[in-house]
């Protein structure tokens, strides 16, 4: 086998996240010529960005998308609750009959479900198991493709009119183009693990304060609750030197009903996952022949659920962008200037949101009232 083979192709993608994922999928079906690139050998990353808004609800519908993903793996949610000494002091009901406070997709279904659609179509290839090993420029300094590593171990170009840079906070793209990201740290890491849901459970989130923690309750499709731990920011080296039960018995003060499953399944360090904690930004989202979306532009915190769903709404964009622009033989730096000038400001005020509801997380628990029910207005918009 040649050791450095190169293939053309209109728009090469990596990162094969929900946002690289939908955007590959909805140009491939306009008949756009697509490589989708993907470091990982299977999709869908354990602990990740699961559960949909109104706003990614409204792009997968709009596209009929959701109706692909498997019945069993959608699970809208009722209500979100805060909780204090066991009891329910709030309540976040969705704002009509019908809705829901969040659907919980796992993403790995999500995926396979945007895999499936877009194989459907010649113009689409997918490497997975492949990392990015440079970029391509011409001799103006335009972005014309990238430099790959299949799981093989052969070598390839891609070269491209497009690089988009869907590839998550790490972004191998953006650090190869040497654009510069601020990057703020909130105060927290969470650790993360996922236990079988106890016979009756119903599909809530949860959420309370014990023993000084944040504890977070997510019902996930299936039959499983996703548990999240707020820890102090860096501490969990330290962390695992004392005993998990500390943190397993703090879960079942606050959650009881959680006891049998907790015991059972979460049984040693090696049960948790950490995710470390920030917000970043982007100086740049787009360069000549290239454009960042996603958490490679703007990372965000797992409070409000709002990540996945704005990388969904940047791939929507992006998509009805670049194929106005192959339609009409635009320049293509044309829809990547327009995507940052159309999302920036969207993404950036659902930052301060989150900044916003984290430092006002304790104020859900300042009145302990019997029935204290609520209309989500902030993280439910799933009315559209």
């Amino acid at each position: 086998m040649d050791p450095h083979t190169e293939r053309h192709t209109d728009i090469c993608i990596a990162g094969g996240g929900p946002a690289g994922t939908l955007l590959a999928c909805l140009l491939a079906r306009q008949g756009a010529d697509v490589v989708l690139i993907e470091k990982q050998p299977v999709p869908g990353p354990s602990f990740r960005g699961e559960i949909l808004n109104g706003d990614g609800e409204h792009v997968l519908r709009k596209h009929e998308l959701l109706n692909l993903v498997d019945r069993e793996a959608v699970l809208p949610l009722i209500r979100l609750e805060y909780w204090e000494n066991q009891r329910v002091v709030k309540t976040i009901l969705p704002d009509r009959e019908d809705g829901n406070v969040g659907i919980h997709i796992p993403q790995a279904d999500l995926l396979q479900a945007l895999l499936t659609e877009a194989e459907k179509y010649p113009n689409f290839t997918y490497k997975s198991g492949t990392t990015v090993r440079g970029l391509l420029q011409d001799g103006d300094g335009r972005y014309i493709g990238v430099k790959i590593r299949g799981a093989d171990g052969t070598d390839e170009e891609i070269r491209s009119r497009v690089v988009v840079g869907a590839d998550g906070r790490y972004s191998a793209v953006r650090k190869h183009a040497g654009i510069l990201v601020n990057t703020e740290g909130h105060g927290y890491d969470l650790l993360w693990a996922r236990i079988p849901a106890p016979d009756g459970w119903e599909p809530i989130m949860c959420s309370t304060i014990q023993n000084g923690q944040q504890l977070h309750l997510f019902t996930q499709a299936r039959g499983y609750v996703q548990v999240g731990w707020n820890i102090e920011e860096d501490s969990y080296k330290a962390l695992r030197k004392r005993p998990f039960e500390e943190l397993t018995d703090t879960l079942i003060a606050a959650f009881p009903k959680l006891e049998s499953s907790v015991r059972q399944h979460i049984t040693s360090w090696q049960d948790f996952v950490l995710l470390d904690i920030f917000s970043s930004r982007s100086e740049r989202w787009a360069q000549p022949g290239l454009v960042l979306i996603g958490d490679a532009a703007h990372t965000m915190t797992p409070t409000g659920a709002f990540g996945l769903n704005e990388a969904l709404c940047d791939a929507d964009v992006l998509h009805e962008e670049l194929l106005n622009c192959l339609e009409k033989r635009q320049d293509i730096c044309l829809p990547i200037d327009r995507l940052e000038q159309r999302r920036r400001s969207d993404v950036e005020r659902r930052q301060r949101e989150q900044l916003d509801m984290e430092l006002k997380y304790a104020q859900n628990f300042n009145s302990l009232q019997d029935d204290n029910i609520q209309t989500n207005d902030t993280i439910n918009r799933t009315s559209r």
